[in-house]
């Protein structure tokens, strides 16, 4: 790396390509990101994609097929360091909800002919398949920890990504707790941070977009959510949205919608 520039590719599974505009967001710093690296591969962005090696692949999208699985171990046998960026390549994404319930039963009520398909049974982050070097969750990705998990590949250091929660972002732009003040349901307590609170501060709660905290109580959060009504339907709703397949978030719902009703 140090005779030539480092190449980087940036490559898509099933996803809406959020995280790839993430980078193509950084409007500032773009041109000297792109005058310091080789872009090997970004289809989003390129029409002259160049195979591999390469010294860093940032990967989008969840495996959903057979050739996803296929291509991304084609993928990681080129590159130095993979990243996986986003909710769909750290955590299945949205699409993983449908691991939750019966595939067929869901292809026979959207698709009129289901045996056309030819997809995997679960839709599961990238980590499933092969060895990741770091993850960076998001729905999208923050764009500077997006930039700063790359440079610090770059350059071999440590990426320094905020790892607390959504209500640190709370009290840091001076946002009242949603919670407290309104009684608004918010998985901001075990959200690890990087939108900025956007959503409490717009009186919303939050939706758990960027994945789970490093401390991770769900059982406390639970606790207020019932004390303010919500039943065993509801909490099993706030804990499945574009992270659900994300470990700790699937094991809690799993576990809340096995209680009694």
């Amino acid at each position: 790396m140090a005779d030539r520039k480092p190449r980087l590719a940036i490559f898509k599974f099933s996803s809406c390509d959020g995280c790839q505009l993430s980078l193509l967001d950084l409007e500032d710093e773009l041109l000297s990101v792109a005058g310091a690296v080789d872009v090997a591969y970004f289809l989003e962005a390129s029409t002259n994609p160049r195979g591999g090696p390469y010294d860093v692949a940032l990967v989008e999208g969840s495996i959903a097929t057979g050739e996803d699985v296929a291509r991304i171990r084609q993928i990681r046998r080129r590159s130095r360091f993979l990243i996986s960026i986003g909710a769909c390549a750290t955590a299945g994404g949205i699409q993983a909800l449908r691991n939750f319930g019966s595939l067929a039963e869901y292809a026979s009520g959207v698709y009129p002919r289901p045996q056309q398909l030819d997809v995997l049974a679960t839709s599961t982050p990238i980590s499933e398949h092969v060895k990741v070097d770091f993850e960076l969750q998001g729905c999208p990705v923050n764009r500077r920890q997006l930039l700063e998990v790359v440079l610090a590949f770059l350059h071999r250091r440590r990426a320094v990504v905020p790892s607390h929660s959504v209500c640190v972002e709370c009290k840091l732009r001076g946002t009242e707790c949603v919670v407290v003040s309104r009684g608004i349901a918010c998985m901001g307590p075990i959200t690890q941070a990087g939108c900025g609170a956007i959503c409490p501060a717009y009186g919303r709660g939050c939706y758990g977009c960027f994945g789970p905290a490093e401390t991770f109580n769900a059982a406390a959060l639970i606790d207020r959510w019932r004390q303010d009504g919500d039943g065993r339907f509801e909490v099993v709703q706030r804990l499945r949205h574009v992270n659900a397949w994300a470990p700790r978030m699937r094991e809690e719902s799993s576990r809340q919608e096995s209680k009694p009703r």
